[in-house]
């Protein structure tokens, strides 16, 4: 069965439960080791440039193949989207994702019509930027949206891209120009 809306909650209490699970307590989270502790296997390959990641299931178990030439910051983020597909998506032998803007939202999923997608930006989201983690790391920072160097402090504890910790924070905190 297919949602036919993003399950967010379910998300929350899957990361929190693999947070715990996995001991991590802080960041940043070692997303290799929890896909390993499922069993999965990670493959670094040189995939066409339009692939950024891909998810194959066979029986129990599971290969992430994550595109090479990328960032490691991209990297980690394509295997956390990858588990969200493992995760929240059963069914599907082979998913491949294409290259997507690190807005948490594919082409298809920023016109909310690809649940799947959303879901598995928001589980790598949440996976990578746990929000009890970014409330805490926030406020030591007396954190200020309009200060790039507090983002960027932040994306590099996290092992993250500036850009994927600034949506993450405005998801999380808000922000408003008239504020």
């Amino acid at each position: 069965m297919t949602a036919s809306r993003p399950r967010y909650a379910r998300i929350n209490k899957m990361v929190e439960g693999l947070l715990s699970d996995n001991n991590v307590h802080a960041a940043p989270v070692p997303v290799e080791m929890i896909a390993k502790s499922l069993g999965a296997t990670i493959a670094y390959r040189d995939f066409d440039e339009d692939v950024s990641g891909l998810l194959i299931r066979q029986g129990d178990s599971s290969v992430i193949g994550v595109a090479e030439n990328q960032s490691q910051e991209r990297q980690r983020f394509t295997i956390a989207h990858e588990l969200g597909h493992l995760l929240l998506h059963e069914g599907q032998e082979v998913h491949v994702d294409k290259l997507f803007r690190i807005n948490f939202r594919s082409k298809a999923s920023s016109t909310a019509e690809d649940v799947q997608e959303i879901e598995a930006n928001t589980f790598a989201a949440n996976l990578l930027m746990p929000r009890a983690f970014l409330i805490k790391d926030a406020a030591k920072l007396d954190l200020d949206f309009e200060d790039q160097g507090h983002v960027q402090s932040l994306a590099s504890r996290y092992e993250v891209s500036a850009q994927a910790m600034t949506f993450r924070l405005l998801n999380l905190f808000g922000y408003s120009e008239s504020a």
